[in-house]
């Protein structure tokens, strides 16, 4: 498990380390007075402690993904490991922090919003189509994940999943409309601590029993010779990066009440996510005796879920399993809701429209909830696979609309840059090879997608030096 120490090791220097860097450079001060102490509307800005703030926003950006996701991963083999360590330190941090820091700095608005600012209107305005898109998607996923698991559990006695979607639905509603601090404020920090000491369980009990990984290498090992280019990096999003993360944190900066906390809540809260990827990946290709083994015991068991529960009972014991699944259950229902939240507040940015009244909130509220409930009649596997590759592509924006702050004030953009090329790449890679996209061979996607990456940094430094040339004239 050597490799797998070694990834932890690297998340929790990184934070420490790198994470530490990028708030420097972004200047947050502790004397700014922030949008949850200015504004303050007792609904959606409401001030909040860090440590609070922190494990709302690490349920808010989990969901199924670093499980989930990190269980698919690991087909591909150790190469996973690489990806959550260094995809979480040098790309996944940097945009969750950014993402936080900027809504902070522009009055709590929502990341289409900020887009807007450094990108322009034309952005903005695909932004807010994307974006809403976006979250009604991951609401609808995170809707029929946690009902099914749920239902599998049987838990108080009921293993409809209809029953399940309806409770869920009914609760995602409530969490949506009534203030940040009566629901999310109250619960979140509990579940967050459950899932933190659940995740630390596993990969506890994998250290102590002596279980054994696969030799190191970045080949793929994946049963249907899938490779690891681009297709690691859109099946392990949440647990290294994921634009998903940037609907979240500007529901989390409209309640941080000082600019020093950013590091500790937005950065941190990503390691954190990688830790919890490295974990389940790690427990993915470990414990059924190999990745061939793996892929087995996902067509037996019924998929990622399947696999969860019999980790958890058999390293856990029943008590420590059902204790894990519930976990496991808390990460996307606590996504879900706030998605469908970030959403209300993403349409009400764009038509400056009041969420102080009830009746407004509702407004818009009750449209949302119709859309996502109709989709749930749609095959998850569908909704999840145009998931995958929207969630990288709105990274890959947020991304290199942090790089433009960064040179408008003069700052080093490399920071950003560099994962925003990478990103592109991965981005337009992947819809050309995948199933959802064009299906075109490597042959012409890899190419397409290294140059489009390119042509994109290109772009950017041509725009960026001209803009300078014209300040300095």
């Amino acid at each position: 498990m050597l490799l797998f120490i070694i990834g932890i090791i690297i998340l929790f220097v990184g934070y420490f380390t790198y994470g530490k860097f990028v708030d420097n450079v972004f200047g947050a001060d502790e004397n700014k007075e922030t949008p949850a102490t200015r504004i303050n509307d007792g609904v959606d800005f409401v001030p909040m402690s860090w440590g609070k703030i922190f494990l709302i926003q690490l349920l808010n950006i989990a969901g199924l993904g670093p499980i989930f996701g990190a269980i698919q991963g690991a087909l591909f083999g150790p190469a996973a490991f690489v990806w959550i360590a260094l995809g979480s330190v040098f790309a996944g941090g940097v945009h969750d922090y950014f993402s936080g820091m900027l809504s902070v700095r522009h009055d709590g608005k929502s990341i289409s919003e900020i887009v807007g600012i450094y990108l322009g209107d034309g952005a903005k305005k695909v932004m807010r189509v994307f974006s809403v898109v976006l979250l009604i998607l991951v609401g609808t996923v995170f809707m029929t994940g946690p009902a099914d698991l749920m239902a599998n559990l049987k838990l108080f006695g009921i293993g409809s999943m209809t029953t399940w979607l309806a409770i869920v639905l009914a609760y995602y509603f409530l969490a949506t409309i009534l203030p940040v601090d009566k629901i999310i404020g109250k619960i979140y920090p509990l579940f967050g601590v459950a899932l933190l000491t659940m995740a630390g369980g596993i990969g506890g009990m994998l250290i102590i029993k002596g279980y054994e990984l696969p030799a190191f290498t970045m080949a793929s090992l994946h049963p249907k010779n899938l490779p690891v280019w681009p297709m690691l990096f859109v099946t392990i999003a949440c647990g290294a990066i994921s634009g998903f993360h940037a609907t979240q944190s500007p529901m989390m900066a409209r309640c941080m009440t000082n600019e020093k906390y950013g590091r500790k809540i937005f950065y941190g809260s990503m390691i954190a996510e990688g830790v919890i990827a490295m974990i389940w990946a790690a427990a993915g290709m470990v414990f059924f005796g190999g990745i061939p083994q793996l892929g087995e015991a996902l067509n037996t068991l019924g998929g990622p879920g399947g696999v969860v529960n019999e980790i958890s009972v058999s390293l856990l014991g029943t008590i420590g399993g059902v204790l894990a699944m519930l976990g496991v259950i808390a990460c996307p229902i606590t996504s879900g809701d706030t998605a469908f939240r970030s959403a209300r507040l993403t349409i009400a940015d764009a038509i400056d429209y009041d969420q102080g009244p009830i009746k407004n909130r509702l407004l818009l509220a009750l449209p949302l909830f119709a859309i996502g409930f109709g989709l749930t009649r749609i095959d998850f596997n569908i909704i999840w696979r145009y998931f995958a590759w929207s969630n990288q592509a709105l990274a890959t924006i947020v991304l290199w609309a942090s790089a433009v702050y960064l040179v408008k004030f003069n700052k080093s953009h490399w920071m950003a840059t560099v994962p925003g090329t990478f990103m592109t790449a991965v981005s337009v890679t992947y819809i050309l090879m995948a199933p959802e996209g064009f299906r075109l061979s490597t042959a012409i996607s890899y190419p397409i997608g290294i140059v489009s990456a390119v042509l994109a940094l290109a772009v950017f430094l041509v725009k960026t030096n001209k803009g300078k040339s014209h300040q300095e004239a």
